[in-house]
C-alpha cells in the first residue's frame, strides 16, 4: 500500500446528539444512490425525541449491508440546517477539517470500489453489517488539504453540469407533457369524443413485445452478442445504461421502442436507443405507427393505471402481456398522432442532446473517481 494511505478512523468521530428538545423537526432518510433523502417513514406516535441530529457536512451511515445489492448507504449531509435520521444510523464527522476535506471524504465513499471492500467487510448470519470499527480500518489516499481541495472542486463542477443538465431534461420533458395533454387528454371526453376519435386499447396502437432472459451462461460483460437490459435497474433518467450483452438472447427491442417495466415497481419507462435483447423485468412497446414519442408519452399517461399492479396483492407486482394490451385509451385520428410527433420533435432532439451529455459527464465523474487511488 502505498505511503500516503491513512487509516480513516485517524480521521473522524462518532457523533451521537439527540433531538431531546424537539428542535429539529426536518426528518431525513438515506439512500442506496448515497444521499439524505426525504424520509417516508409513518412517524406517526413515535417519539421523535430519540432520533440523532446531523449537523451538516456531517455523515450518514446504515451498518446493515443486507438487501443492499452491492451498495453500502454512507452521505454526506448537505443541507444548510440540521436534520434528524433514525437512531438506528450512524452519524460521524471530520475531526480536522484542515487535514480531511468531508467532500473529498465522500468521494472516496462513491468509488464502486468502496461498495465491493464494504460488502465484503461486512458479516453477520442473520443480517450482514459494517461495522464502525471496519469503518474505522478503511485505509485511502490523504494529499495535501490543497490538492483535496482542487480535486472536489473538479469534481463538483461536473456535478453542477450533471444537475443542469437533469434540470434542462425535466423541464423539456414537463413541457412535453404539457403538449400531449393538451393534444390528448384536455377537453376530451371519452362518452362524447370529437370526429374521428374512438375509444379502443392498446394493443390498436401499439405491438407489445414481452422480455424474456437468457441462459445466464449467455451473459458477459464484454460485449459479444446483443446489448441486453434485464430490468428496470438498468434504466437512466431517459435511456438505460448499457451494461449487459447476450450472445443467445430470446426477445428483442427496436430502437425507439418504449421499455416498460413490468415487475415491481411496474410502469417505470425509458426509450431504447439501440436495438437490444429485453429480459423478463421488461416489456417493449412500439408504436404501429412508428411514433415513438407519442407511444412514449402515451406510457407515461398510463403510469398511474398501470402501477395499481403494485398493489395486487402478491409479494412482487408484475402485469402481463394481456393486461397491458388490453388498457383502455382513447384513440386520436392518425393525424393528430402525425401533428404531436411533429410539434414535439425539437424538443425531443434537445433532450438526446442533452442525455448524450450527461452520459459524458457521468464518464468523467467515474474517471475522477478512479484517479482516487492512483494519488
Amino acid at each position: 500500500m502505498q505511503s500516503n494511505y491513512k487509516r480513516l478512523g485517524d480521521y473522524i468521530r462518532q457523533v451521537d446528539v439527540r433531538n431531546r428538545d424537539l428542535a429539529v423537526d426536518n426528518l431525513l432518510g438515506l439512500s442506496i444512490s448515497k444521499r439524505f433523502i426525504p424520509s417516508i417513514a409513518n412517524t406517526i406516535g413515535t417519539d421523535m425525541a430519540n432520533y440523532k441530529i446531523v449537523q451538516p457536512r456531517q455523515f450518514g451511515y446504515v451498518p446493515v449491508t443486507s438487501r443492499n445489492g452491492d451498495k453500502i448507504t454512507v452521505a454526506l449531509y448537505e443541507g444548510d440546517n440540521p436534520c434528524i435520521i433514525s437512531q438506528a444510523y450512524i452519524v460521524f464527522e471530520v475531526t480536522d477539517m484542515d487535514k480531511l476535506l468531508p467532500e473529498y471524504l465522500m468521494m472516496w465513499f462513491r468509488r464502486p470500489e468502496f461498495d465491493r471492500y464494504a460488502r465484503f467487510k461486512s458479516h453477520g448470519s442473520a443480517r450482514e453489517v459494517f461495522e464502525w470499527d471496519e469503518m474505522c480500518d478503511v485505509m485511502l489516499p490523504v494529499p495535501s488539504i490543497e490538492e483535496q481541495r482542487k480535486i472536489v472542486a473538479e469534481y463538483q463542477a461536473v456535478e453542477r453540469r450533471i444537475e443542469n443538465n437533469r434540470r434542462l431534461i425535466a423541464t423539456l420533458e414537463s413541457a412535453a407533457q404539457t403538449i400531449y395533454r393538451k393534444m390528448f387528454v384536455y377537453n376530451i371526453d371519452p362518452e362524447n369524443l370529437p370526429q374521428g376519435w374512438r375509444m379502443g386499447t392498446l394493443k390498436d396502437t401499439c405491438i407489445i413485445i414481452m422480455g424474456q432472459s437468457p441462459e445466464g451462461e449467455s451473459l458477459n460483460l464484454e460485449g459479444r452478442g446483443v446489448i441486453f437490459y434485464q430490468g428496470r435497474t438498468d434504466f437512466g433518467l431517459r435511456y438505460p445504461s448499457i451494461r449487459t450483452y447476450s450472445d443467445n438472447p430470446k426477445k428483442f427491442a427496436k430502437k425507439g421502442d418504449v421499455l416498460l417495466s413490468v415487475r415491481a415497481p411496474v410502469g417505470d419507462i425509458n426509450l431504447s436507443n439501440n436495438d437490444c435483447a429485453i429480459g423478463r423485468g421488461i416489456a417493449a412497446i412500439r408504436s404501429k405507427l412508428s411514433a415513438s414519442s407519442y407511444a412514449f408519452y402515451l406510457m407515461w399517461s398510463l403510469y398511474e393505471e398501470m402501477s395499481k399492479s403494485n398493489d395486487d396483492g402478491t409479494v412482487f407486482g408484475s402485469i402481463n402481456k394481456d393486461a397491458l394490451e388490453q388498457l383502455s385509451i382513447v384513440l386520436p385520428p392518425e393525424n393528430e398522432i402525425i401533428k404531436f410527433e411533429k410539434a414535439i420533435n425539437p424538443l425531443d432532439r434537445l433532450i438526446i442532446d442533452l442525455c448524450g451529455e450527461l452520459s459524458a459527464f457521468n464518464v468523467i465523474q467515474s474517471l475522477l473517481l478512479s484517479k482516487l487511488s492512483k494519488l
